[in-house]
């Protein structure tokens, strides 16, 4: 092994622990390998990398279909054609039915439909459905998760996952996958996992619905900032006297006067312009505030100009991977451009006691906005966060069934091989704007440039591993145990060792890494190297044993109230399963 596979293998193993560290934001992890590769590139002969090959990853066509892919889903979730579909849910009062035509439903739109777009508007339908007919929302969300991802290895647009491992095979010189190539073994996969959701899911989903949700981890409970007035009642009162946990069941948390804060307020006698920090159920909190003439703090800096057209409250959730993450209220409120006003705020099982303005966000927590109504549209379109609580978009219906056969057009082109995938996403995203189903802006809102960003980075890398012989290192040495006993036991193998770092990283990262390995090691053994991608293709889209494996499954974490050994216990056996599904049945897809 030569000093530029050395050095390869260096990058590699710096990016994978900065990747399951979470050290920096795997955008950025990505730009640093590249930038380290173009370096080393330049300074170390031989064939490591020509800048060329370094800055390909912005042109390939794996990152280009992405992109269009983000438009095309963006657009069947603003026009309400995903709403369409999910209120015909409503229908269903019993719980086990309703969680399989849920995961049926999800997984048929996850092969067509981002999946993470998709679970942004069923999940509150779920809920709202759920509380409506007392189903356990435990029970429910979970098997949403599994559905969706079970869908997005179905077709070649499933993910963005198997866009990338085609475009990387296509590279290799490889023919790449068709458009319905993977059905198949998707569709088996799918239907096994399905049933075992709905055999083994009503003994190992815990139970918990909403009231136990309410009293265990204190959803719906919002803290809040109120400020006494002249004229409130309250002027001269203690906290305690005045029994205001007692008679709105709504939790004084802290006293503000000036610049002294108060951690046990409840003997202080209130006087005009205290601010208190209060935690309740929003409906409470709104009637102390009516009753006791109290103040929402947030509001002394609204402008009368900004609410002209009427105000939606807003419920919103911070998205995994957000931008917002590890930011403060305040600096996001500076920085946002929207002129929407933050009034509570909630987060999972664990009391804030501070100011709104000072509190760190993380993901999952859910903040209460007052917003005009013309701005709701931005605030939908904004990656970083999920409406939980929204209007329905104006002139949504009439728009939806031309963004659905724009899509259907798409589909049809590139299964019929009339044109590349990418050409014909190309040509839908353009159709969207030729029939303002999305305005030009809105086309780059709906990308999800982390992604593309870190497929442009790490795809040089891949090409660096195979450059360098650096992959075929990995690979002689890695199947080493199980070389001898056959190309079933490498496959089982690649797919193992994949399914492990998905559930460390990300998903495009782990497939990133894998592909060249994979290739070389079918290479190596003389085996066929397409039923091996489809295994790294496979196991890095299915994540089921972690809540951080994959984003549908952070999505629902706080939501459904679990711990992180509910995602073990229910998805350990599943991706097991998985695992076994694709030893036996990959090998008659594509022969080894």
């Amino acid at each position: 092994m030569g000093l530029e596979a050395i050095l390869v293998l260096c990058v590699l193993a710096g990016a994978i622990v900065l990747f399951v560290t979470e050290k920096l934001p795997v955008d950025v992890v990505a730009m640093l390998v590249l930038a380290t590769l173009l370096v080393l590139g330049l300074l170390v002969p031989g064939r490591l990398l020509t800048p060329a090959e370094a800055v390909s990853g912005f042109s390939s066509t794996a990152t280009i279909a992405v992109a269009a892919m983000f438009v095309l889903s963006a657009a069947l979730q603003r026009t309400g054609a995903l709403r369409a579909a999910g209120r015909l849910l409503g229908r269903i009062r019993n719980q086990w039915l309703f969680v399989l035509v849920i995961m049926l439903a999800l997984a048929s739109l996850g092969a067509f439909v981002n999946n993470t777009a998709a679970m942004a508007v069923f999940m509150p339908m779920a809920l709202a459905i759920a509380a409506a007919n007392r189903f356990s929302a435990s029970k429910v969300l979970i098997p949403m998760s599994y559905a969706a991802q079970m869908g997005g290895v179905c077709t070649l647009i499933g993910t963005s996952t198997n866009l990338l491992v085609h475009a990387m095979a296509q590279d290799a010189g490889l023919p790449g996958f068709g458009f319905f190539e993977f059905t198949a073994l998707g569709a088996i996969t799918a239907a096994i996992g399905i049933a075992y959701v709905m055999l083994v899911g009503p003994w190992l989903l815990p139970d918990r619905r909403a009231a136990e949700l309410t009293e265990n981890y204190d959803l719906g409970k919002y803290i809040s900032e109120l400020h006494v007035t002249s004229d409130s009642r309250l002027v001269g009162k203690s906290v305690a006297g005045a029994e205001l946990g007692k008679t709105y069941n709504v939790s004084v948390l802290e006293l503000l006067r000036g610049d002294e804060k108060v951690w046990a307020p409840k003997q202080r006698r209130l006087r005009a312009g205290d601010v208190l920090i209060v935690r309740g159920h929003w409906d409470r909190v709104s009637e102390l505030k009516e009753k006791e003439k109290l103040e929402l703090e947030p509001e002394f800096e609204l402008r009368d100009a900004q609410f002209e057209g009427g105000a939606v409250l807003a419920e919103i959730m911070v998205a995994p991977a957000s931008r917002y993450v590890g930011q403060t209220v305040g600096a996001i409120a500076a920085a946002w451009s929207q002129p929407a006003t933050l009034l509570a705020l909630h987060r999972r099982s664990e009391v804030l006691r501070e100011q709104l303005r000072g509190i760190t966000m993380e993901v999952g927590d859910v903040l209460l906005l007052l917003v005009p109504e013309e701005q709701m549209a931005a605030l939908r379109r904004d990656t970083g966060f999920i409406v939980l609580s929204e209007k329905e978009p104006e002139g949504g219906s009439r728009k939806a069934p031309v963004a659905v056969g724009i899509m259907l057009a798409v589909i049809a082109a590139a299964a019929l091989d009339w044109m590349p995938i990418m050409a014909a996403a190309i040509v839908g995203c353009i159709a969207l704007v030729i029939t303002r189903c999305l305005k030009p802006e809105e086309v780059y809102e709906a990308i999800d440039w982390r992604v593309i960003m870190l497929l442009a980075g790490l795809l040089p890398l891949g090409i660096a591993m195979q450059n360098t012989g650096a992959a075929a290192w990995i690979a002689s040495h890695a199947l080493a145990l199980v070389g001898p006993y056959g190309p079933v036991a490498a496959l089982a193998a690649i797919y193992l060792i994949t399914s492990l770092l998905t559930e460390s990283m990300s998903n495009n990262a782990s497939a990133v890494l894998m592909t060249p390995i994979a290739i070389a090691a079918a290479q190596g053994i003389d085996a066929n190297p397409m039923a091996f991608l489809v295994a790294v293709t496979f196991a890095a889209s299915t994540s089921f044993t972690t809540p951080v494996g994959y984003q549908t499954n952070t999505m629902i974490y706080s939501a459904g109230g679990y711990r992180f050994m509910d995602f073990v216990r229910m998805g350990l056996p599943l991706n097991l399963l998985f695992w076994l599904v694709a030893i036996v049945f990959i090998p008659r897809f594509w022969p080894l």
